[in-house]
Protein backbone atom coordinates (compact mmCIF):
# COMPACT_ATOMS: atom_id res chain seq x y z
CA UNK A 1 0.00 0.00 0.00
CA UNK A 2 2.92 2.39 0.82
CA UNK A 3 4.64 1.79 -2.64
CA UNK A 4 1.25 2.79 -4.48
CA UNK A 5 1.27 5.79 -2.33
CA UNK A 6 4.36 6.85 -2.99
CA UNK A 7 3.76 6.15 -6.90
CA UNK A 8 0.43 8.45 -6.54
CA UNK A 9 2.21 11.40 -4.28
CA UNK A 10 5.58 11.60 -6.08
CA UNK A 11 5.15 9.55 -9.49
CA UNK A 12 2.13 10.78 -10.56
CA UNK A 13 0.48 13.61 -8.76
CA UNK A 14 4.21 16.21 -9.78
CA UNK A 15 2.68 15.89 -13.61
CA UNK A 16 -0.81 16.70 -12.60
CA UNK A 17 0.59 19.80 -10.44
CA UNK A 18 2.74 20.90 -12.94
CA UNK A 19 0.02 20.93 -15.71
CA UNK A 20 -2.21 22.49 -13.72
CA UNK A 21 0.67 25.02 -12.82
CA UNK A 22 1.35 25.95 -16.50
CA UNK A 23 -2.27 25.40 -18.26
CA UNK A 24 -4.00 27.41 -15.36
CA UNK A 25 -1.63 30.29 -15.64
CA UNK A 26 -1.85 30.76 -18.78
CA UNK A 27 -6.18 30.15 -19.05
CA UNK A 28 -6.22 33.01 -16.21
CA UNK A 29 -4.27 35.44 -17.99
CA UNK A 30 -5.98 34.98 -20.82
CA UNK A 31 -9.35 35.01 -19.37
CA UNK A 32 -8.86 36.77 -16.17
CA UNK A 33 -6.07 39.65 -16.67
CA UNK A 34 -7.20 41.97 -14.40
CA UNK A 35 -7.55 39.86 -11.69
CA UNK A 36 -3.53 39.07 -12.14
CA UNK A 37 -2.70 41.15 -9.19
CA UNK A 38 -0.87 40.75 -5.80
CA UNK A 39 -4.16 42.77 -4.17
CA UNK A 40 -1.81 44.45 -1.48
CA UNK A 41 -3.44 45.80 1.51
CA UNK A 42 -0.83 48.62 2.24
CA UNK A 43 -3.05 51.38 2.61
CA UNK A 44 -4.96 49.58 5.85
CA UNK A 45 -1.96 48.75 7.56
CA UNK A 46 1.54 49.68 6.40
CA UNK A 47 4.20 49.12 8.78
CA UNK A 48 3.65 45.88 9.68
CA UNK A 49 3.13 44.69 6.25
CA UNK A 50 6.52 46.62 5.06
CA UNK A 51 8.66 44.89 7.90
CA UNK A 52 6.94 41.14 7.02
CA UNK A 53 6.50 41.99 3.39
CA UNK A 54 10.43 42.60 2.85
CA UNK A 55 11.36 39.45 5.34
CA UNK A 56 8.94 37.14 3.63
CA UNK A 57 10.18 37.80 0.38
CA UNK A 58 13.35 38.23 0.52
CA UNK A 59 13.71 34.78 2.34
CA UNK A 60 11.37 33.02 -0.03
CA UNK A 61 13.30 34.60 -3.11
CA UNK A 62 16.61 32.93 -1.63
CA UNK A 63 14.78 29.48 -0.62
CA UNK A 64 13.31 29.43 -3.90
CA UNK A 65 16.72 30.02 -5.74
CA UNK A 66 18.54 27.63 -4.06
CA UNK A 67 16.15 24.93 -4.38
CA UNK A 68 15.89 25.61 -7.85
CA UNK A 69 19.76 25.48 -8.29
CA UNK A 70 20.15 22.52 -5.97
CA UNK A 71 17.76 20.25 -6.84
CA UNK A 72 17.73 20.96 -10.94
CA UNK A 73 21.65 21.07 -11.76
CA UNK A 74 23.07 18.13 -13.18
CA UNK A 75 24.98 16.40 -10.28
CA UNK A 76 27.68 16.09 -12.74
CA UNK A 77 28.40 19.92 -12.80
CA UNK A 78 28.56 20.06 -9.32
CA UNK A 79 31.47 17.19 -9.77
CA UNK A 80 32.93 19.04 -12.22
CA UNK A 81 33.11 22.42 -10.02
CA UNK A 82 34.55 20.18 -7.40
CA UNK A 83 31.36 21.25 -4.58
CA UNK A 84 31.34 17.78 -2.98
CA UNK A 85 28.20 16.68 -1.93
CA UNK A 86 28.61 17.33 1.89
CA UNK A 87 29.71 20.98 1.50
CA UNK A 88 26.28 21.30 -0.76
CA UNK A 89 24.38 19.94 2.04
CA UNK A 90 26.14 22.13 4.35
CA UNK A 91 25.38 24.84 2.45
CA UNK A 92 21.83 24.21 2.11
CA UNK A 93 21.45 24.09 5.92
CA UNK A 94 23.08 27.49 6.55
CA UNK A 95 22.15 29.72 3.93
CA UNK A 96 18.77 28.07 3.64
CA UNK A 97 18.33 27.71 7.32
CA UNK A 98 18.47 31.52 7.55
CA UNK A 99 16.52 32.67 4.70
CA UNK A 100 13.70 30.37 5.59
CA UNK A 101 13.70 31.84 9.26
CA UNK A 102 13.56 34.80 8.27
CA UNK A 103 10.67 34.38 5.57
CA UNK A 104 9.05 32.21 8.33
CA UNK A 105 8.69 35.20 10.59
CA UNK A 106 7.81 37.36 7.71
CA UNK A 107 5.07 35.37 7.15
CA UNK A 108 4.03 34.93 10.73
CA UNK A 109 3.84 39.05 10.66
CA UNK A 110 1.64 38.88 7.58
CA UNK A 111 -0.28 36.07 9.05
CA UNK A 112 -0.75 37.79 12.38
CA UNK A 113 -2.03 40.76 10.41
CA UNK A 114 -4.47 39.06 7.92
CA UNK A 115 -6.24 37.28 10.34
CA UNK A 116 -6.16 39.76 13.37
CA UNK A 117 -6.65 42.84 12.32
CA UNK A 118 -10.43 43.61 11.44
CA UNK A 119 -10.10 45.43 8.13
CA UNK A 120 -7.36 43.30 7.02
CA UNK A 121 -9.39 40.34 7.79
CA UNK A 122 -12.59 42.06 6.30
CA UNK A 123 -11.17 42.76 2.55
CA UNK A 124 -9.13 39.03 2.75
CA UNK A 125 -10.51 36.65 0.61
CA UNK A 126 -10.74 32.56 1.58
CA UNK A 127 -7.67 32.02 -1.02
CA UNK A 128 -5.58 34.85 0.51
CA UNK A 129 -6.08 33.04 4.06
CA UNK A 130 -5.26 29.45 2.50
CA UNK A 131 -2.30 30.88 0.80
CA UNK A 132 -0.49 32.52 3.75
CA UNK A 133 -1.35 29.40 5.95
CA UNK A 134 -0.20 26.70 3.21
CA UNK A 135 3.27 29.32 2.73
CA UNK A 136 3.57 29.44 6.87
CA UNK A 137 3.40 25.25 7.28
CA UNK A 138 5.41 24.71 3.91
CA UNK A 139 8.39 27.01 5.77
CA UNK A 140 8.33 25.34 8.91
CA UNK A 141 8.01 22.45 7.23
CA UNK A 142 11.40 22.93 5.64
CA UNK A 143 13.12 24.25 8.78
CA UNK A 144 11.97 20.66 10.24
CA UNK A 145 14.36 19.29 7.68
CA UNK A 146 17.65 20.86 9.14
CA UNK A 147 17.78 18.83 12.38
CA UNK A 148 17.16 15.30 10.46
CA UNK A 149 19.73 16.81 7.71
CA UNK A 150 22.21 17.08 10.36
CA UNK A 151 22.35 13.31 10.41
CA UNK A 152 23.38 12.84 6.93
CA UNK A 153 26.05 15.56 6.16
CA UNK A 154 27.45 13.50 3.82
CA UNK A 155 24.55 14.58 1.53
CA UNK A 156 23.69 11.34 0.21
CA UNK A 157 20.13 12.06 1.44
CA UNK A 158 20.01 15.26 -0.74
CA UNK A 159 21.28 13.29 -4.03
CA UNK A 160 18.36 11.06 -3.70
CA UNK A 161 16.33 14.27 -3.76
CA UNK A 162 18.06 15.62 -6.81
CA UNK A 163 17.79 12.58 -8.65
CA UNK A 164 13.80 12.59 -8.01
CA UNK A 165 13.61 16.06 -8.57
CA UNK A 166 15.68 15.42 -12.20
CA UNK A 167 13.70 12.22 -12.82
CA UNK A 168 10.25 14.30 -13.20
CA UNK A 169 11.57 16.26 -15.59
CA UNK A 170 13.04 13.59 -17.86
CA UNK A 171 10.16 10.99 -17.11
CA UNK A 172 12.33 8.99 -15.33
CA UNK A 173 9.78 6.22 -14.48
CA UNK A 174 12.03 4.96 -11.87
CA UNK A 175 12.18 8.73 -10.16
CA UNK A 176 9.78 7.69 -7.64
CA UNK A 177 11.82 5.30 -6.18
CA UNK A 178 14.48 7.74 -4.56
CA UNK A 179 12.19 9.02 -2.07
CA UNK A 180 10.17 5.90 -1.40
CA UNK A 181 12.55 5.53 2.08
CA UNK A 182 12.89 9.61 2.52
CA UNK A 183 12.30 10.90 5.86
CA UNK A 184 7.83 11.47 6.19
CA UNK A 185 8.87 15.22 6.93
CA UNK A 186 10.74 15.67 3.75
CA UNK A 187 7.83 13.82 1.78
CA UNK A 188 5.27 15.65 3.22
CA UNK A 189 8.03 18.79 2.37
CA UNK A 190 7.54 17.50 -1.02
CA UNK A 191 4.16 16.97 -1.28
CA UNK A 192 2.91 20.27 0.37
CA UNK A 193 5.24 22.21 -2.39
CA UNK A 194 3.55 20.53 -5.49
CA UNK A 195 0.28 21.65 -3.89
CA UNK A 196 1.62 24.82 -3.87
CA UNK A 197 1.82 24.15 -7.82
CA UNK A 198 -1.69 23.44 -7.61
CA UNK A 199 -3.28 26.28 -6.28
CA UNK A 200 -1.13 28.90 -7.90
CA UNK A 201 -3.11 29.77 -11.03
CA UNK A 202 -6.16 29.87 -8.70
CA UNK A 203 -4.53 32.76 -6.19
CA UNK A 204 -2.50 35.89 -5.78
CA UNK A 205 0.38 34.33 -6.51
CA UNK A 206 0.09 34.03 -9.89
CA UNK A 207 1.74 37.78 -9.70
CA UNK A 208 5.40 36.27 -8.90
CA UNK A 209 5.13 36.00 -12.83
CA UNK A 210 4.85 39.54 -13.18
CA UNK A 211 8.25 40.63 -11.32
CA UNK A 212 9.40 43.72 -13.74
CA UNK A 213 12.74 42.35 -14.96
CA UNK A 214 12.35 44.16 -17.86
CA UNK A 215 13.01 47.56 -15.86
CA UNK A 216 16.58 46.13 -14.95
CA UNK A 217 17.95 46.79 -18.94
CA UNK A 218 15.57 50.25 -20.07
CA UNK A 219 17.41 52.35 -21.97
CA UNK A 220 16.98 55.18 -19.12
CA UNK A 221 15.08 56.78 -16.32
CA UNK A 222 11.62 57.71 -16.58
CA UNK A 223 11.04 61.55 -16.71
CA UNK A 224 8.18 62.96 -15.14
CA UNK A 225 7.74 66.93 -15.44
CA UNK A 226 4.71 68.27 -13.82
CA UNK A 227 1.86 69.57 -15.52
CA UNK A 228 1.65 73.28 -16.44
CA UNK A 229 -0.82 75.19 -15.22
CA UNK A 230 -3.80 75.79 -17.25
CA UNK A 231 -4.11 79.65 -18.42
CA UNK A 232 -7.76 80.92 -17.83
CA UNK A 233 -9.86 82.04 -20.79
CA UNK A 234 -9.68 85.32 -22.19
CA UNK A 235 -12.61 86.80 -20.50
CA UNK A 236 -11.09 86.29 -17.04
CA UNK A 237 -8.13 87.67 -17.96
CA UNK A 238 -9.77 91.40 -18.71
CA UNK A 239 -9.58 91.64 -22.20
CA UNK A 240 -11.21 91.97 -25.02
CA UNK A 241 -11.17 89.26 -27.48
CA UNK A 242 -12.31 91.64 -30.16
CA UNK A 243 -10.64 94.19 -29.17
Amino acid sequence: MAGYLDTLLFGIYPYVALAVLVVGSIVRYDREPYTWRSGSSQILRRRQLIVGSVLFHVGVIIVFLGHLVGLLTPIQVFDALGIGHGFKQLMAIVVGGVAGLAALVGASMLAHRRFFDARVRAQSSFSDNLVIAILWIQLALGLLTIPISFGHLDGKEMVKLMMWAQGIFTFNPDAVSYVTDAHPVFKLHLFLGLTIFVIFPFTRLVHMLSVPIRYLWRPGYQVVRSRPAARAPASRRGSNPAA
